[in-house]
């Protein structure tokens, strides 16, 4: 259970709140990482924990769909005025990219998901894929991508970008480098997006 705050100060405990949850899972994972971390970290009172989050797990799901909530409106606003679909695609990798060089430890909370909270690591990732899905479709309705299996695509994407953030920001601990970013654009504008090469035959 989430108790929402009614005051700006509560608003801003409740920010403090979720950077330290989100600083601590990171770190430590979910299973490791105690109340009495999170509280630490954001330099409150252990009952004051209470007065927003019911326990760790109610911390964790909010922060998991507020990561997700955020992304996705970082994404959305990088997007603006774009209506080539081989921009809109750039610009969104680019976003990605940035959002998560900022919140590395989202990777770790989204892989502990898959053993905290199953529900929340498939809502977190179907959020995006459902999203994303319906607007290559709508470009391949347009003409701007193949008529290929929308969802497949959608996730296909997706991996590839978690996959490079994940070698560079998290392995490498570098920037995602530019010949990478052209490297994904590029697997993109030769197959899915009109303009390409034919696929095989299935």
């Amino acid at each position: 259970m989430i108790h929402k705050p009614k005051t700006r100060r509560g608003v801003e405990t409740q920010e403090k709140i979720l950077k330290a949850a989100e600083d601590c899972f990171a770190e430590k994972g979910y299973f490791q990482t105690g109340i009495s971390d999170i509280t630490r970290r954001a330099e409150i009172a252990p009952g004051t924990f209470y007065i927003y989050f019911e326990d760790k797990l109610s911390v964790f799901r909010y922060l998991m769909r507020e990561l997700g909530h955020r992304l996705r409106g970082r994404i959305h606003l990088a997007l603006e005025g774009c209506d080539a679909r081989v921009e809109i695609e750039e610009r969104g990798i680019r976003a990605f990219f940035e959002y998560v060089s900022e919140h590395t430890g989202l990777f770790r909370i989204i892989w502990d998901a898959q053993f905290v909270d199953q529900e929340a690591f498939r809502a977190y990732y179907e959020g995006f894929a459902t999203a994303y899905a319906r607007r290559l479709g709508e470009a391949r309705d347009a003409g701007q991508v193949r008529d290929l299996n929308m969802d497949a695509l959608a996730y296909s994407l997706i991996g590839i970008n978690n996959f490079i953030a994940l070698k560079y920001l998290i392995f490498d601990g570098t920037e995602v480098p530019e010949s990478a970013i052209r490297t994904a654009i590029a697997l993109l504008s030769d197959g899915a997006l009109i303009g390409g090469p034919e696929p095989a035959p299935s």
